[in-house]
């Protein structure tokens, strides 16, 4: 826990960034364990197929499942941080007028895309929720909502961002 106090002059976060952080932060678990996740499932491919002989039908689909969460997940955060597709260098040797009106077109449009992910994410699971995966007893809409949870949350993300551009706090 981050034990400093706010710098001088600056105000302290409000409960709405504290709760974002509290998400972001929350996203990064998540794609940490998909990492430890996936990294298992694969060690137990291995060991299945080389060692017993017996390939498991089941570790593709769960791999790829926690593929796209860890991708989804970490992905939300660097929208977060403004490090998802930054140049900073170019950015930083704009003028101060053209980098808040390039910056807000990059969050309206990470939020565009964001939310077309998010819909089709949606829509994509629901339309294969019935359906079940083959290798898995698992229904093959499940792989489609961590698109869609995280586009959601990459929404949430570009939308505060482009609020802190607009009133001149953005990076």
């Amino acid at each position: 826990m981050d034990d400093r106090q706010p710098e001088q002059g600056k105000p302290e976060a409000g409960p709405l960034t504290k709760a974002l952080d509290g998400l972001a932060m929350a996203c990064l678990v998540i794609a940490g364990v998909g990492l430890a996740v996936i990294t298992l499932v694969q060690a137990w491919q291995v060991f299945g197929r080389y060692v017993l002989n017996d390939s498991p039908g089941w570790t593709e689909p769960v791999s790829v499942f926690f593929m796209a969460l860890t991708v989804m997940m970490a992905g939300a955060v660097g929208v977060r941080q403004g490090t998802h597709f930054a140049f900073p260098n170019a950015r930083d040797a704009m003028p101060p007028a053209l980098r808040k009106a390039i910056m807000a077109l990059i969050h309206v449009l990470t939020i565009l895309v964001a939310a077309s992910l998010a819909f089709w994410g949606f829509s994509l699971a629901a339309n294969g929720w019935d359906i079940m995966m083959a290798g898995a007893p698992l229904p093959a809409g499940l792989r489609f909502i961590p698109v869609a949870v995280g586009a959601t949350i990459m929404v949430l993300f570009a939308s505060e961002q482009l609020v802190s551009t607009l009133r001149g706090k953005g990076r």
